[in-house]
Protein backbone atom coordinates (compact mmCIF):
# COMPACT_ATOMS: atom_id res chain seq x y z
CA UNK A 1 0.00 0.00 0.00
CA UNK A 2 1.34 3.52 -0.83
CA UNK A 3 2.99 5.45 2.12
CA UNK A 4 1.70 8.91 2.22
CA UNK A 5 4.14 11.49 2.85
CA UNK A 6 3.77 13.68 5.68
CA UNK A 7 1.10 16.07 5.99
CA UNK A 8 2.00 19.59 4.99
CA UNK A 9 -0.17 22.26 6.31
CA UNK A 10 -0.46 25.59 4.39
CA UNK A 11 -1.13 28.85 5.63
CA UNK A 12 -3.38 31.10 3.38
CA UNK A 13 -0.50 33.20 2.80
CA UNK A 14 1.05 30.00 1.25
CA UNK A 15 -1.41 28.41 -0.82
CA UNK A 16 -1.97 31.56 -2.61
CA UNK A 17 1.61 32.05 -3.00
CA UNK A 18 1.93 28.77 -4.71
CA UNK A 19 -1.18 29.34 -6.92
CA UNK A 20 0.18 32.87 -8.46
CA UNK A 21 3.05 30.69 -9.04
CA UNK A 22 1.40 28.05 -10.78
CA UNK A 23 -0.86 30.38 -12.87
CA UNK A 24 2.26 32.71 -13.78
CA UNK A 25 3.57 32.81 -17.03
CA UNK A 26 7.25 33.13 -16.27
CA UNK A 27 7.72 30.61 -13.22
CA UNK A 28 10.60 28.99 -14.20
CA UNK A 29 9.80 25.26 -14.64
CA UNK A 30 11.40 23.79 -11.25
CA UNK A 31 10.12 26.56 -9.02
CA UNK A 32 6.58 25.21 -10.95
CA UNK A 33 7.39 21.72 -10.13
CA UNK A 34 8.08 22.26 -6.68
CA UNK A 35 5.04 24.04 -6.07
CA UNK A 36 3.01 20.76 -7.92
CA UNK A 37 4.80 18.52 -5.59
CA UNK A 38 3.69 21.00 -2.10
CA UNK A 39 0.12 21.40 -3.85
CA UNK A 40 -0.20 17.88 -3.96
CA UNK A 41 0.88 17.11 -0.58
CA UNK A 42 -1.32 19.11 0.62
CA UNK A 43 -3.88 18.06 -0.98
CA UNK A 44 -3.53 14.58 1.23
CA UNK A 45 -1.85 12.39 -2.35
CA UNK A 46 0.45 9.42 -1.67
CA UNK A 47 4.06 9.89 -2.39
CA UNK A 48 3.87 7.63 -5.18
CA UNK A 49 0.98 8.84 -7.00
CA UNK A 50 2.92 12.77 -6.27
CA UNK A 51 5.66 12.05 -8.15
CA UNK A 52 3.70 9.92 -10.84
CA UNK A 53 1.68 12.90 -11.45
CA UNK A 54 4.41 15.19 -11.95
CA UNK A 55 6.81 12.81 -13.57
CA UNK A 56 9.70 12.04 -10.64
CA UNK A 57 10.64 9.64 -8.70
CA UNK A 58 9.40 9.03 -5.27
CA UNK A 59 13.10 9.62 -3.97
CA UNK A 60 15.02 10.74 -7.12
CA UNK A 61 14.13 12.94 -9.36
CA UNK A 62 13.50 12.10 -13.10
CA UNK A 63 16.80 14.57 -13.82
CA UNK A 64 18.87 12.76 -11.20
CA UNK A 65 18.78 16.30 -8.95
CA UNK A 66 17.39 16.73 -5.78
CA UNK A 67 14.07 17.83 -7.32
CA UNK A 68 11.84 14.17 -5.54
CA UNK A 69 8.75 14.12 -4.14
CA UNK A 70 9.91 13.56 -0.98
CA UNK A 71 12.79 16.09 -0.96
CA UNK A 72 10.42 18.77 -1.78
CA UNK A 73 8.44 17.74 0.92
CA UNK A 74 10.92 17.70 3.34
CA UNK A 75 12.71 21.05 2.09
CA UNK A 76 9.52 22.95 2.59
CA UNK A 77 8.17 20.96 5.77
CA UNK A 78 11.56 22.38 7.78
CA UNK A 79 11.20 25.68 5.78
CA UNK A 80 7.22 25.92 6.84
CA UNK A 81 7.73 25.35 10.94
CA UNK A 82 7.35 28.30 12.61
CA UNK A 83 10.79 29.48 12.42
CA UNK A 84 13.56 30.37 14.92
CA UNK A 85 12.40 33.73 16.89
CA UNK A 86 14.73 37.08 16.41
CA UNK A 87 18.15 36.41 18.62
CA UNK A 88 17.07 40.02 19.60
CA UNK A 89 14.03 41.64 20.45
CA UNK A 90 12.82 45.26 19.81
CA UNK A 91 14.68 46.71 22.96
CA UNK A 92 17.84 45.74 22.37
CA UNK A 93 17.60 46.75 18.76
CA UNK A 94 16.18 50.22 20.26
CA UNK A 95 19.10 49.97 22.64
CA UNK A 96 21.77 50.02 19.61
CA UNK A 97 19.94 52.92 17.85
CA UNK A 98 19.82 54.96 21.00
CA UNK A 99 23.61 54.24 21.56
CA UNK A 100 23.98 54.81 17.74
CA UNK A 101 22.47 58.58 17.95
CA UNK A 102 23.05 59.68 21.13
CA UNK A 103 26.46 58.78 21.77
CA UNK A 104 30.29 58.80 21.07
CA UNK A 105 32.85 55.84 21.54
CA UNK A 106 35.86 56.59 23.96
CA UNK A 107 38.26 58.54 22.14
CA UNK A 108 36.38 58.59 18.38
CA UNK A 109 34.42 60.70 16.57
CA UNK A 110 31.59 57.81 16.09
CA UNK A 111 30.59 54.43 16.21
CA UNK A 112 32.06 51.49 13.75
CA UNK A 113 30.05 48.02 13.42
CA UNK A 114 32.97 46.49 15.98
CA UNK A 115 33.29 49.06 18.71
CA UNK A 116 28.92 49.48 19.17
CA UNK A 117 29.19 45.36 18.87
CA UNK A 118 31.40 45.17 21.79
CA UNK A 119 29.47 47.77 23.60
CA UNK A 120 26.29 45.96 23.00
CA UNK A 121 27.19 42.94 23.56
CA UNK A 122 26.39 41.06 19.85
CA UNK A 123 27.73 40.17 16.81
CA UNK A 124 29.15 43.08 14.44
CA UNK A 125 27.31 41.64 11.19
CA UNK A 126 23.69 41.92 13.66
CA UNK A 127 25.21 45.60 14.15
CA UNK A 128 25.42 46.33 10.78
CA UNK A 129 21.90 44.89 9.81
CA UNK A 130 20.77 47.22 12.09
CA UNK A 131 22.04 50.06 11.19
CA UNK A 132 21.29 48.95 7.54
CA UNK A 133 17.66 48.37 8.60
CA UNK A 134 16.48 52.67 9.85
CA UNK A 135 19.55 53.75 7.68
CA UNK A 136 21.95 54.74 10.16
CA UNK A 137 25.36 55.57 8.65
CA UNK A 138 27.44 56.61 11.61
CA UNK A 139 30.30 57.34 9.47
CA UNK A 140 28.53 60.29 7.53
CA UNK A 141 26.89 61.86 10.09
CA UNK A 142 27.00 66.11 9.59
CA UNK A 143 27.39 68.47 12.47
CA UNK A 144 26.96 72.11 12.58
CA UNK A 145 29.36 73.97 14.76
CA UNK A 146 27.49 76.84 16.97
CA UNK A 147 29.51 80.14 17.49
CA UNK A 148 30.25 80.96 21.12
CA UNK A 149 30.19 84.20 20.32
CA UNK A 150 28.04 86.04 23.21
CA UNK A 151 25.87 87.90 20.84
CA UNK A 152 25.61 84.82 18.36
CA UNK A 153 21.61 84.46 18.90
CA UNK A 154 21.11 88.65 18.52
CA UNK A 155 23.37 88.33 15.05
CA UNK A 156 21.77 85.14 14.18
CA UNK A 157 18.10 86.60 14.51
CA UNK A 158 19.27 89.93 11.85
CA UNK A 159 20.08 87.78 9.19
CA UNK A 160 17.41 85.47 9.46
CA UNK A 161 15.15 88.35 9.91
CA UNK A 162 16.86 90.43 6.71
CA UNK A 163 15.97 87.04 4.34
CA UNK A 164 12.74 86.72 5.89
CA UNK A 165 11.67 89.90 5.30
CA UNK A 166 13.88 91.78 3.60
CA UNK A 167 14.05 96.16 2.62
CA UNK A 168 11.77 97.08 -0.12
CA UNK A 169 13.41 96.90 -3.88
CA UNK A 170 16.61 95.53 -1.62
CA UNK A 171 18.00 92.42 -3.08
CA UNK A 172 19.48 89.77 -0.47
CA UNK A 173 22.15 88.13 -1.25
CA UNK A 174 24.39 85.49 0.15
CA UNK A 175 27.96 84.62 0.24
CA UNK A 176 29.51 82.01 1.68
CA UNK A 177 33.35 81.36 2.41
CA UNK A 178 35.29 78.58 0.41
CA UNK A 179 36.90 76.73 3.54
CA UNK A 180 40.62 75.81 2.85
CA UNK A 181 41.09 78.55 0.46
CA UNK A 182 42.31 81.96 0.81
CA UNK A 183 41.67 84.76 -1.76
CA UNK A 184 45.73 85.94 -2.60
CA UNK A 185 44.73 87.94 -5.31
CA UNK A 186 42.20 89.39 -8.39
CA UNK A 187 40.63 87.22 -10.47
CA UNK A 188 39.72 90.86 -12.56
CA UNK A 189 42.37 93.46 -12.82
CA UNK A 190 41.30 96.74 -10.90
CA UNK A 191 40.30 99.40 -11.77
CA UNK A 192 41.85 102.92 -12.27
CA UNK A 193 40.75 105.39 -9.77
CA UNK A 194 39.85 108.95 -11.59
CA UNK A 195 41.67 111.85 -10.03
CA UNK A 196 40.57 112.69 -6.48
CA UNK A 197 38.83 108.94 -6.31
CA UNK A 198 40.10 106.20 -4.20
CA UNK A 199 41.54 102.98 -6.64
CA UNK A 200 38.74 100.21 -5.74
Amino acid sequence: MPRAIAPLLLSPDQHSQIECCLAALGTPQQVALRCRIISAVAAGKTEVATAAENGVNRKLSASGGSDSAATVCRRFGDRSGPGRKPTYDAARVKAVIDATLQTKPKGSTHWSCRTMAAAQGISKSRVSRIWRSHNLKPHRSKTFKLSRDPRFLEKLTDVVGLYLNPPDQAMVLCVEEKSQIQALQRTQPGCRGRGGAAAP
